[in-house]
C-alpha cells in the first residue's frame, strides 16, 4: 500500500462519520439552511424584491417567492453579466456555469464563493465514503480519469464562465493532480472525436483505476480502447476499481459496460449539476442515492403531476413520502431561489433520504394523456432484455400520432449490440411491462386508442451517427429517453438497420 492510499483510510472514516450523523439530522439542517439562505438573501435585489425581511419560516417563504425556471430567473442573471453585485446573492459569483437548456437555449447559472465547495467536497465525500465503506482505498494510488469540458474558461460581466465539468477541473485537489488523466491539453480539445483518441492514446497503457464520466461516454470509450487493444478493459486496466457515474440511469448501459470490463467492478452513482450536487450512492448495499442535505442547499418537492400548475403543492424534506414521483426545486448559496431544476425525484427510504432520479420534466409521452415517464420505459426495456438476455446499447421513444390506415402507437428506437430473433415476440414483452407500470397507457390500449408499441432497430452506431450529425457527439450531452414530439424520432429514423 502506497502512500496516498494509507493516508486516504483515517481521512474516508472522519467523512463518512460525518456523513452518517448528518443522515440524522437531515430535517434540522434543511430547516437551518433555508434560515441562513434567507438571511443573506435579504441583502440582494432578489430578497428586496420578495420581501425577505418578512419571511420568518418555510411557509412565509413559499407565499413570498414562487417557483421559477430559468427563463422566469433569466432578467436577474441577465444583471448579473451586465457586471451588477449583489442581484441574487451577496458581491458576484465566481463563474458562471454555461449550459444548454431545451428551450432557454444557452443557461447561465451562477456558482459563488459560499457555493463552489457543494461541487468540491462532495464529488471529493463520495470517493471517500466508498473507500470507507468498502475499504478499497488503493485506487488512490493509480490512475484516474475526471473527464471535462473544456477548462478554458471565458468571460462575461468580468465572471469566468465555462461548462460546469472545466469549472471543477481548476479545482482538482493538487494531491491527485498527478493521478489525473487525460492532461490538460487533451481536455481543451474540443472535437470530441479528436479528444477521444487523444484519451485512449494517453490511458491505454496506464494503471488506470478509477474512469468517471456518463453512461454513454465510456461506452464510446471502453468501445475504442478494445477496438485498439483487443483485450477487454479489464485485462487491460488490471487494477481497475470502480466507475463513477451520473448525468443518466446507468442500468440500460450497464449490460455492456460490464460486458466490455468482462469482470464483476463496483460503481458509484452520483447526481451533479450545474445548479448543485444533489446527492451520491453512499453504500454497496442499498438502492438509491444519499441526498446531500447539509451543502448551502435547500430543497422543495412539488408531486410531478403538479409540476405545471399555477399553485402546486410545495413540499419540504420532511413532508416527502416514499414511491411519490417530485419534480426537485432548489434554493442554494448560488442565489438560486426556488428553481425547477428539471428533474424528477422519487423517494426509496426516509430514513435515510435516499432517492431515485426518475427522468426529466420535459421528456415524458402525452400525445394521448399515457404521461409515460423515463423511469416507466426504462424498467420495461430492460426488464425484458434482462430476461432475453440482450445488450441494448441506446433508445429513445416518441410518439407516432397519426399513421396512414391503423391506431397510434409508441414508437421505439433501439440499437441492439445483437437484435432478438423475434422483434415482434421481444416488442410484445415490452409493452406487456409498460401496460403493468402505467395503467393510463393500459387503459389506452384496451380501448382501442393506442395500438401496442413498435420497436425500430437503429444500425450500429447510429445513435453516434445522429449525435455526430447535430453537433452534439461526446461530452456531457445525452440522448433524451422520451419526447413528445417527432423531431428527434424523424432524424433517428435515417439511421435505421
Amino acid at each position: 500500500m502506497k502512500l496516498k492510499s494509507l493516508l486516504a483510510k483515517p481521512f474516508a472514516s472522519i467523512v463518512a462519520n460525518k456523513i452518517r450523523k448528518e443522515m440524522q439530522r437531515a430535517v434540522e439542517d434543511q430547516e437551518a439552511i433555508l434560515e441562513e439562505l434567507i438571511k443573506t438573501g435579504r441583502k440582494t435585489e432578489f430578497g428586496n424584491d420578495h420581501q425577505f425581511g418578512n419571511i420568518n419560516n418555510y411557509n412565509d417563504y413559499k407565499q413570498a417567492v414562487p417557483v421559477r425556471d430559468y427563463e422566469q430567473f433569466k432578467p436577474y442573471i441577465n444583471k448579473i453579466k451586465d457586471g451588477k453585485q449583489n442581484v441574487l446573492w451577496k458581491g458576484q459569483p465566481i463563474y458562471l456555469a454555461k449550459t444548454s437548456g431545451t428551450t432557454s437555449g444557452v443557461k447561465y447559472i451562477p456558482i459563488t464563493k459560499d457555493s463552489i465547495s457543494n461541487h468540491i467536497d462532495t464529488a471529493r465525500n463520495a470517493l471517500l465514503n466508498y473507500m470507507s465503506e468498502t475499504g478499497r482505498t488503493e485506487f488512490a494510488d493509480g490512475k484516474l480519469i475526471f473527464l471535462s469540458g473544456s477548462p478554458i474558461l471565458e468571460r462575461v460581466g468580468g465572471i469566468p464562465y465555462g461548462r460546469l465539468s472545466g469549472i471543477v477541473n481548476h479545482h482538482v485537489p493538487r494531491y491527485l493532480r498527478t493521478n489525473q488523466l487525460p492532461t490538460y491539453e487533451t481536455n481543451c480539445i474540443e472535437d470530441w472525436e479528436t479528444k477521444l483518441d487523444k484519451i485512449v492514446d494517453e490511458t491505454i497503457n496506464e494503471d488506470m483505476r478509477l474512469i468517471s464520466g456518463i453512461p454513454p461516454w465510456m461506452q464510446m470509450y471502453f468501445d475504442r480502447l478494445i477496438e485498439r487493444s483487443g483485450k477487454s478493459v479489464g485485462e487491460l486496466f488490471k487494477n481497475l476499481d470502480v466507475l463513477v457515474y451520473g448525468g443518466v440511469n446507468f442500468e440500460p448501459y450497464r449490460a455492456k459496460l460490464m460486458a466490455a470490463v468482462g469482470r464483476p467492478i463496483n460503481t458509484i452513482e452520483t447526481f451533479p449539476a450545474s445548479e448543485g450536487f444533489f446527492a451520491f450512492q453512499d453504500t454497496q448495499e442499498h438502492k438509491g442515492l444519499l441526498l446531500n442535505t447539509n451543502s448551502g442547499i435547500f430543497y422543495e418537492f412539488i408531486p410531478a403531476n403538479e409540476i405545471f400548475d399555477a399553485n402546486p403543492t410545495r413540499l419540504s424534506l420532511r413532508d416527502v413520502q416514499v414511491g411519490v414521483n417530485y419534480a426537485l426545486v432548489v434554493s442554494t448559496n448560488a442565489g438560486l431561489w426556488s428553481y425547477n431544476i428539471g428533474d424528477t425525484v422519487k423517494f426509496v427510504s426516509t430514513n435515510p433520504y435516499r432517492l431515485l432520479v426518475t427522468g426529466r420534466i420535459k421528456h415524458f409521452i402525452s400525445a394521448f394523456g399515457e404521461h409515460v415517464i423515463g423511469e416507466e420505459v426504462e424498467y420495461s426495456l430492460m426488464r425484458a432484455a434482462k430476461e432475453e438476455n440482450l445488450q441494448i446499447t441506446e433508445f429513445t421513444v416518441a410518439p407516432m400520432v397519426a399513421p396512414d390506415g391503423e391506431l397510434p402507437f409508441h414508437e421505439w428506437f433501439v440499437e441492439f449490440e445483437q437484435a432478438p430473433a423475434d422483434l415482434r415476440a421481444f416488442a410484445e414483452k415490452v409493452d406487456a411491462y409498460m401496460q403493468e407500470k402505467n395503467i393510463y397507457y393500459n387503459d389506452l390500449l384496451t380501448g382501442s386508442i393506442l395500438q401496442p408499441l413498435k420497436i425500430r432497430p437503429v444500425r450500429k452506431n447510429g445513435f453516434i451517427d445522429y449525435m455526430k450529425s447535430v453537433g452534439k457527439l461526446g461530452g456531457q450531452n445525452k440522448v433524451p429517453r422520451l419526447s413528445n414530439d417527432r423531431t428527434l424520432a424523424d432524424e433517428l429514423s435515417k439511421f435505421l438497420m
